[in-house]
């Protein structure tokens, strides 16, 4: 009875603290309050498509680093960004960057975009949102969408968006320069991403 009745604590507290979490998200992608140039980003553990588990912090330690965040591989405009920046990925690499794409979506379903887009630079899956929260770029998704993100996100998205963003930051996590729009049909294009890199003098 005892072990019952702290599983049961454990899982309502499980519950409360999704729904309080969720509640926090703002209601919609312009009332966002994302981390500014100058400040950090945070760690968090990420997927890569094998299901392996990396920390995000470490990512950014091995380079200066491009870093997308998308929907999803479900969205036609992501697909073409994703597109787009592997194009130029050869120009912004010879520049001493990398690149990295971060979803919701499940590792498995990263494998799809992947293959499909015929992508080099590495895709990592954030399926509950823990570094898309920290930097302030999720949002309620619709309630249409809900299950959908439920499923493509192997059980782990309860909600939530990403805002399509793009950051650079240097090995350290700190952040140069960022390109967040909410109106996810405009995209910062990799002419003007090569651009700005061009012209960054970062901290190595």
């Amino acid at each position: 009875k005892v072990k019952m009745k702290k599983l049961t604590f454990i899982l309502i507290y499980m519950l409360l603290a999704a729904f309080v979490a969720h509640a926090q998200l703002p209601e919609k992608a312009e009332d966002i309050s994302p981390l500014l140039n100058g400040e950090m980003l945070p760690d968090a553990e990420l997927k890569s498509p094998d299901g392996s588990n990396h920390q995000f912090s470490e990512i950014l330690k091995q380079k200066p680093s491009v870093v997308l965040f998308y929907r999803g591989g479900w969205c036609p405009f992501c697909n073409t960004h994703l597109a787009e920046i592997q194009e130029a990925q050869n120009e912004i690499l010879n520049l001493g960057y990398q690149i990295i794409a971060i979803s919701p979506d499940s590792p498995e379903n990263l494998w799809v975009t992947d293959e499909k887009q015929n992508l080099t630079y590495r895709l990592f899956s954030d399926g509950n949102g823990q570094l898309t929260k920290a930097v302030g770029i999720a949002f309620k998704a619709p309630e249409r969408s809900a299950g959908r993100l439920l499923e493509i996100s192997g059980g782990l998205n309860h909600g939530f968006m990403p805002v399509p963003s793009v950051f650079v930051a240097e090995t350290s996590g700190k952040i140069v320069f960022e390109y967040i729009n909410p109106d996810y049909r405009t995209r910062l294009s990799a002419k003007l991403l090569l651009a700005v890199l061009k012209n960054l003098e970062l901290e190595q």
